[in-house]
């Protein structure tokens, strides 16, 4: 039989055999995606254990995966049942008319007329601007609800996918540096080059996942904390919603606070306004200025404006998920580039860094 003719058959098979295979666990996208990302954030600590205890390798993985059962997992759980109570509880205060948005927007309309002759000018009626504001903050709290009754009644999916995520993150603790070393010896790469794209995915995905998440966990907390103080109803929702946004570089928690304090400043309440304009402006906005590009954008080599555009376009592609994906992408890029110039080229290519701080 023709040589070339088999090995084309062959590698036909491959890639078959391939694309079905990623077919196969597509559904399990998510959970595996997490697995791989917990893995390479947790390993340090297996590789430390490893070496106080070389002989038992499957109790270091267990007790690293247990570790990260009790500072992530669980919190999460707790703040998303926090989160989905408190959201209905709202929605129950509006329901009710414990909160009157009628009122608010009165309120409003009082303080500010030039509101009302704005949207005049845009073709807009106030009279059904409270209605409308009702029914979406209803929609909204609806949607929370039936997020939580999905939850519930979905229980059985999410400890399928929780008790995947969690299955494939002990062999990955444990087995990690073997399975890179088979993929790097089965890439049609050399092993430079392979060596190179996963050590970069590696920082890439520690340095994404650990900043980010910091940097949710801090603005969030103080976004809510702030909400409390000033006695804003769902400060726990709120301060999750801005740690959420947080994900979002430069833009972030401004999405709430700012609207809030505009609210306060036009109606009156001006020491709570100033109060959150400048907690919101110095101590978030110092928080994002400073930590992101130490957490973020130094070990990911990238500049702010790379970040921010592959996040975004991560969220917009792969959802949630894509805070991770999408810089992890934006720095495979850089790198593959940066290859092809460097031994393709013969050229020495500076980092983006560099040539972002000279210009």
């Amino acid at each position: 039989m023709d040589q070339k003719l088999e090995q084309r058959f062959f590698l036909g098979i491959l890639m078959l055999a391939t694309i079905g295979f990623f077919w196969l666990i597509m559904p399990f996208f998510a959970p595996l995606f997490w697995s791989v990302a917990i893995a390479i954030i947790f390993r340090p600590m297996y590789v430390r254990l490893s070496n106080k205890f070389p002989a038992w390798p499957n109790v270091n993985a267990l007790a690293t995966l247990l570790v990260c059962v009790v500072i992530v997992i669980l919190p999460a759980i707790f703040l998303v049942v926090s989160i989905g109570a408190q959201g209905l509880d709202l929605y129950q205060r509006i329901d009710s008319g414990e909160i009157d948005l009628q009122q608010q927007l009165d309120r409003l309309q009082d303080k500010m007329p030039a509101v009302q002759g704005w949207m005049e000018r845009h073709d807009l009626s106030m009279e059904n601007l409270p209605e409308k504001a009702t029914a979406a903050a209803l929609a909204g709290g609806q949607v929370i609800a039936q997020s939580t009754l999905n939850i519930g009644q979905n229980i059985f999916r999410f400890m399928i996918a929780m008790g995947i995520m969690l299955y494939v993150t002990f062999f990955l603790i444990r087995d990690g540096q073997k399975l890179v070393s088979l993929l790097t010896r089965a890439l049609p790469l050399s092993k430079n080059r392979a060596t190179l794209l996963f050590t970069k995915f590696v920082e890439v995905t520690r340095a994404t996942v650990k900043g980010n998440i910091i940097i949710a966990i801090v603005e969030g907390a103080l976004g809510g904390f702030i909400f409390w103080v000033l006695g804003i109803p769902g400060a726990l929702l709120w301060g999750v919603v801005m740690a959420i946004l947080s994900l979002i570089p430069i833009i972030g928690p401004g999405l709430i606070w700012v609207p809030v304090a505009f609210y306060m400043l036009v109606t009156g309440s001006y020491v709570s306004a100033i109060v959150l304009i400048a907690f919101g402006s110095i101590v978030i906005g110092l928080v994002d200025n400073f930590l992101r590009p130490i957490l973020v954008g130094r070990d990911t080599k990238l500049p702010d404006y790379l970040v921010l555009l592959s996040t975004l376009g991560g969220l917009t592609f792969f959802g949630f998920n894509g805070f991770v994906i999408g810089p992890v992408i934006a720095a495979l890029f850089t790198v593959v580039w940066g290859i092809f110039i460097r031994e393709f080229k013969h050229e020495v290519v500076p980092s983006v860094k560099t040539v972002a701080s000279s210009e």
